[in-house]
């Protein structure tokens, strides 16, 4: 089992926040086009629910689109929510999402834990690809983020 830690400082409101990342649809905003990444499911302006369903595409390994189903397994609203991948490439993954109000505004907090199938040779590609390919994928998002919340000029 592997787990990415990020954390970010967001400029904004507890109720900012929570608008935008709980809507499933902003996810392909912050996820690089060449992921390919499309939300197949979930109402437009619809916010997470416990036991919610979101199916995706996604075409994270040479342009070769794969689906990709996750459920939202827990949301305290406004405070986090989990995804827990129901079918897709992972043998495991389970996204948890914080949101922390501060001084600052709110401190945005991701725990990923995930594994990858195929026991060994699931290993030797996550240290060969996977590693750095989800790190680079949460850096695109943390610098798409910070235009979005934390610019002079913020998009939202």
């Amino acid at each position: 089992m592997y787990r990415l830690y990020r954390e970010q400082q967001l400029n904004c409101n507890r109720e900012t926040a929570w608008k935008f990342f709980s809507s499933p649809h902003n996810l392909a905003k912050i996820t690089p086009k060449s992921m390919k990444f499309v939300v197949l499911s979930a109402g437009k302006s619809e916010p997470v629910f416990e036991g919610m369903e979101i199916d995706y595409k996604v075409s994270p390994v040479l342009g070769i689109p794969m689906g990709w189903k996750t459920i939202i397994s827990q949301v305290d609203e406004y405070k986090s929510f989990t995804d827990f991948q129901k079918e897709g490439p992972y043998k495991y993954w389970n996204h948890f999402h914080e949101f922390i109000p501060n001084e600052k505004g709110i401190l945005m907090k991701d725990t990923v834990d995930y594994e990858l199938p195929f026991g060994i040779l699931g290993r030797a590609v996550h240290q060969l690809f996977v590693k750095e390919k989800l790190k680079s994928i949460f850096d695109f998002r943390y610098n798409i983020l910070d235009d979005l919340f934390n610019s002079k000029t913020s998009l939202l």
